[in-house]
């Protein structure tokens, strides 16, 4: 498993929630939502778990993740490379979906999970996607997906089946790129992303 992020620093973390929140304040929503995405992803069955971060990892990083820095680039190129360090099958997740849980990505983590399966795919949204996994990673199917766009999801699924690749999908899910978003995230969970965000409420009447 791979979960691609961004050290939770303020200025460079979810930018896009300021305003209403200011940057330490989005900065620490993004410390929680990667947290709990980390927390449950050492809960899911997996032969490694590989953090690809932009920064330095902190306190937040449980045990039992290997740690590789990301390449310089696009997101098309820095999610290329992740896979590009694959020999197996391999599934991607940000650090956006903090409501996922073990039981969410056992469709993709479980036994037979690659049994006639080329290919996982989780549509985020927002129009583009959550999770990408590939029985062979092919780094060749990333590169060049124009990505934070509203087809960027369509644009990445169809160039898995075009190369002829068996898709299946997990369920679609909201990324956290806005205050809204952040609201509806923490409705559906109650991990710490929940509490920060419950002690930072106040931050959007301000």
């Amino acid at each position: 498993m791979l979960v691609i992020a961004k050290e939770p620093v303020p200025g460079r973390a979810k930018t896009r929630l300021t305003p209403p929140y200011r940057p330490e304040e989005a900065a620490r929503l993004a410390e929680a939502a990667l947290a709990d995405t980390l927390e449950t992803v050492a809960r899911t069955p997996a032969r490694r778990r590989v953090l690809v971060l932009a920064g330095r990892p902190g306190p937040w990083l449980p045990a039992g993740f290997e740690v590789v820095p990301q390449c310089g680039g696009g997101l098309d190129d820095r999610i290329a490379a992740a896979f590009g360090g694959c020999d197996g099958p391999a599934l991607l997740i940000g650090m956006d979906t903090p409501q996922i849980t073990a039981g969410l990505l056992a469709p993709a983590t479980g036994p037979g999970a690659w049994d006639g399966c080329d290919a996982w795919f989780g549509p985020a949204a927002d129009g583009g996607f959550w999770a990408l996994g590939m029985a062979r990673p092919r780094p060749e199917l990333v590169l060049g997906v124009p990505m934070s766009r509203q087809d960027t999801g369509a644009l990445q699924r169809r160039r898995l089946v075009e190369a002829g690749l068996s898709v299946r999908d997990l369920p679609v899910l909201r990324d956290m790129d806005s205050a809204a978003d952040a609201a509806e995230i923490a409705a559906l969970t109650s991990g710490r992303f929940a509490s920060v965000h419950a002690d930072l409420a106040g931050a959007v009447s301000r």
